[in-house]
């Protein structure tokens, strides 16, 4: 059985993916891993890209998106290794990363999963890469923006644990699937990412299992790597973002059951007409043709998360 299997989910990233594959070829040595690239059906060139110049990964095209959870566990299902890498394609490996993770998982066979530090481009760290399960409580700082306001304070970032400045490794609840290696043990205990989720949310709710399976999630902070991120257009990112808040009401009806799911939906709401009062009132407020534009791009979107939040949909 090989070391590690890198599985990276790829839509429509070819540039980036090409920049993460060489990174990764580079910074990942005295480990034998094998690379699965699943393509949810791209238009972008991904696929030639892929067989002109990397012939030795291991490619599944799919012919619509299937979302990341589906996709992965295709690659899982057929995988060798000891060791799982989910790795999104906007990130760089850095000195030798990849590697680093699987020793220190061979010292420590308690640990089910195990991410690194992940660096933003301008060499912070992104601190979505280790936190603790979310609530409601969690969620209102988050969407009212006192965790990014008071992020060192231990109520309000207690989600993000912003206020640890994450240089030393620890235990903690929750990894990022952009950077998360699983012992092949505990996925054959919990079992595959869960595919209800399309994306989004499978990070959270996969810790949370294997948690309670009584396996250690761990913080590493001696391997780090580069996540790019902020690629995509302003219409994806407006997506992305409404199909986060869809995938954490769910983990919360998984979890917590159908009345916290409820009351995060209200909470949603809530907040949602709240911040919808105060762009309208901004828009009427001003004569800027510039701002106007801008103020009803965001009543436009707020909408579409009110729409939701009375909805379910």
């Amino acid at each position: 059985m090989i070391d590690l299997s890198i599985i990276i989910v790829n839509w429509n990233t070819k540039d980036l993916l090409r920049q993460c594959l060489h990174s990764l070829y580079n910074e990942t040595q005295k480990i034998s891993f094998e690379v699965f690239v699943v393509d949810n059906a791209s238009t972008d060139g991904s696929l030639e890209m892929l067989e002109q110049e990397f012939p030795k990964v291991n490619l599944i095209r799919n012919i619509e998106n299937l979302g990341f959870a589906k996709a992965n566990n295709q690659a899982i299902r057929i995988s060798r290794g000891r060791y799982i890498l989910l790795l999104n394609p906007d990130t760089l490996i850095l000195d030798n990363a990849l590697a680093k993770m699987v020793n220190f998982m061979d010292v420590h066979p308690k640990l089910g999963a195990v991410g690194c530090k992940i660096l933003k481009i301008d060499g912070t760290v992104d601190f979505r890469c280790a936190r603790r399960f979310p609530t409601l409580a969690t969620e209102f700082f988050e969407k009212t923006g006192l965790s990014k306001k008071f992020s060192n304070n231990r109520l309000f970032g207690s989600y993000l644990i912003s206020y640890w400045g994450h240089g030393d490794s620890r235990e903690v609840n929750l990894l990022t699937g952009a950077c998360m290696m699983i012992r092949r043990e505990a996925i054959e205990q919990v079992g595959l990412l869960d595919e209800d989720f399309f994306m989004y949310g499978e990070d959270v709710e996969w810790c949370y299992r294997i948690q309670k399976a009584g396996w250690k999630v761990f913080y590493y902070s001696d391997a780090e790597i580069i996540h790019l991120g902020g690629q995509s257009s302003e219409s994806v990112k407006v997506e992305m973002s409404i199909e986060a808040l869809k995938s954490m009401n769910l983990f919360f009806k998984k979890r917590y059951g159908p009345i916290y799911a409820w009351t995060h939906r209200s909470l949603i709401l809530l907040i949602t007409l709240a911040k919808e009062l105060l762009f309208l009132g901004a828009f009427l407020a001003t004569r800027n043709a510039k701002r106007r534009s801008l103020y009803r791009g965001k009543i436009a979107i707020h909408r579409r998360v009110l729409r939701w939040a009375f909805t379910g949909r």
